[in-house]
């Protein structure tokens, strides 16, 4: 079965499952998106990577991570491999002395090592037919990316950001991190 590449494009809040979150992966050479609802904790270790915050202690998928690293094991790739009642399966396809091995995976703990392993993401066009919702029917408003309501750091001085950021980070506030960064951005003060 032929693999379709995607990229995260967006992690927010879930409006139709509260104290969830919506990650959408996007179609890399195509447009069709695919939301997927994970948890919070899950939610945070993807925005906190993608945020290229860095918290004092390392968090669970880091810790994976460096504990991979330190045993020669790479992950090569994730492949979302199916949707069963709304649940989808995925694996990791890891490499070790040129063996390959695939492990079954939670969707949401294998996109937050993608994203840390800097690897591609799969899936395939029955996963994309079943779940992918095809955006090039909307209008242009509704293609932009979700915005997070909930809080507006505008008002603060580019001095009292950072120390908001710091501080938020410091007290593993990381959805509040990952708002002040994106503020940050905006005005062209961190990357």
């Amino acid at each position: 079965m032929e693999k379709i590449q995607l990229e995260v494009y967006a992690v927010s809040h879930s409006q139709s499952q509260a104290g969830a979150y919506a990650l959408i992966l996007q179609e890399k050479n195509g447009k069709r998106r695919l939301p997927i609802i994970i948890g919070a904790t899950e939610a945070q270790a993807i925005a906190i990577k993608l945020e290229s915050l860095t918290p004092q202690r390392p968090l669970t998928h880091d810790l994976f991570l460096n504990f991979a690293l330190a045993f020669g094991i790479k992950i090569l790739e994730i492949n979302i491999v199916k949707m069963k009642l709304s649940v989808f399966y995925s694996e990791l396809v890891c490499s070790k002395d040129n063996t390959i091995i695939r492990i079954d995976a939670r969707t949401s703990d294998a996109i937050a090592l993608a994203v840390r392993f800097n690897c591609p993401i799969y899936t395939n066009e029955k996963v994309m037919e079943e779940a992918g919702i095809d955006i090039s029917s909307f209008s242009k408003t509704e293609n932009e990316p979700p915005k997070n309501q909930q809080k507006s750091y505008k008002r603060f001085s580019d001095k009292e950001l950072k120390e908001l950021l710091e501080n938020a980070v410091s007290e593993e506030r990381y959805e509040d991190a990952s708002l002040i960064s994106e503020e940050l951005k905006r005005r062209g003060l961190q990357k």
